[in-house]
């Protein structure tokens, strides 16, 4: 195979869970660039339909799908629309998550379990629903968004995020599990682990701690709205049908630095 042609993903069906917004988006675009069609999904459609109307202008196909990953009958409509209308479901991007801000001391338990039902248990849930599409299909790829933060403690001070960093650790052991004992089915599940992005959910946190987090990132900024899109797009194609289990850190060189 010509190396260009590793990394084409025309008439391949991605699926991006919280692919209207932020990371998603940007992930969501990369892939209908290399020419998949994507489903977008996440608890508000509207997003949903305005970011498919964007990538259809890329001459793929896009369909908007209300999801709360959390609810398994969610999870499970998201599935069956998608096999529905594009007759397959060749990558799946975990991406919806979400995070609580409080002091490690006095956390709610009810915002730690609402993040871990989410993160872990709507990861887990929907990766199992497509994993078993992908199965009689003969193979597929899965991509977890995980974070630095799964891998590392951090100062209350800079992030006081315990629920999402120990959600984000989970993802990785996951991943790596679930890529052994799917291997032999020709799924690979891979993860990402982002740095500091800017999105809308966290635009005003990074711009007020700047002056704390920036000096701690080698190449001396955050990430942008390309970061994610070539790295997405090559964990999504043939170019790493070798590679499974593994997570690629996007941070700037953040964690490199001792």
């Amino acid at each position: 195979m010509h190396v260009k042609d590793m990394f084409v993903l025309d008439g391949k069906t991605a699926v991006v869970t919280g692919g209207s917004v932020g990371l998603g988006a940007q992930m969501a675009t990369a892939l209908a660039e290399a020419g998949a069609n994507v489903v977008v999904a996440a608890r508000k459609v509207d997003r949903c339909i305005e970011m498919s109307a964007k990538l259809e202008k890329n001459g793929i196909r896009a369909l908007a799908v209300a999801c709360d990953v959390s609810k398994a009958e969610d999870c499970q409509n998201l599935v069956d629309v998608t096999i529905k209308e594009f007759g397959a479901l060749d990558i799946l991007v975990n991406n919806a998550g979400i995070s609580w801000i409080a002091d490690s001391l006095n956390f709610p338990m009810d915002k730690w379990q609402r993040v871990m039902n989410l993160n872990i248990n709507g990861t887990f849930q929907l990766s199992v629903m497509a994993a078993k599409i992908m199965k009689e299909q003969g193979g597929g790829k899965i991509v977890n968004m995980a974070s630095i933060g799964g891998l590392r403690g951090d100062l209350p001070e800079h992030v006081d995020s315990v629920a999402y960093t120990t959600s984000k650790g989970a993802i990785l052991t996951m991943t790596k599990d679930l890529a052994v004992k799917w291997a032999r089915y020709g799924i690979t599940v891979n993860a990402i682990c982002p740095g500091w992005f800017p999105t809308s959910m966290n635009d005003q946190f990074l711009e007020a701690q700047a002056d704390k987090l920036i000096p701690r990132i080698p190449l001396g900024r955050y990430g942008g709205g390309d970061d994610l899109k070539g790295l997405i797009v090559f964990l999504s194609s043939a170019a790493s049908d070798y590679i499974t289990g593994q997570y690629v850190v996007v941070d700037g060189g953040q964690t490199a630095l001792v």
